[in-house]
């Protein structure tokens, strides 16, 4: 094997892109129960905001432990997320435990929004439930047996 050119310890950040980012950060509320720690969706029909670093192109950024996760408003109006495509397969957020995803899928019931089973993974050590977002990116949470 060769010398690595880095050696990641972890993800920094996650940031996908939506249509519609109140949709979508109302969403996101919900599904994580916090509020964005940046936040420029209120700027995101201002010229020029989807083109500025600076104000994080009108979306907004969720912390999540040591990492964040963030929301793009730059994709068309009614363009659907694509697995099959180069890019991004789905997200998967860890919880604590095997009760944590069926307390989630309780919640997720509750609130109306429709999610796949808890599912154990076999061999590879991790039991998963399954949901879609706004614009039907794939969402996992995920914990390790």
């Amino acid at each position: 094997m060769t010398e690595p050119i880095a050696r990641p310890t972890a993800l920094a950040h996650v940031r996908v892109t939506v249509t519609d980012i109140a949709r979508s950060k109302a969403f996101y509320q919900q599904l994580l129960g916090v509020d964005p720690v940046i936040d420029f969706s209120d700027q995101v029909d201002e010229p020029g905001v989807t083109e500025d670093r600076e104000r994080f192109y009108g979306g907004c950024v969720f912390p999540l432990g040591d990492q964040v996760f963030g929301l793009r408003p730059v994709a068309p109006s009614g363009q659907r997320f694509d697995p099959d495509t180069v890019g991004l397969d789905h997200v998967s957020f860890t919880l604590g435990s095997v009760d944590e995803l069926h307390q989630a899928a309780a919640r997720l019931d509750a609130a109306g929004i429709e999610h796949g089973e808890v599912t154990e993974l076999g061999d590879a050590g991790m039991t998963i439930l399954s949901v879609q977002d706004p614009d039907d990116i794939n969402l996992e949470f995920a914990a390790r047996k």
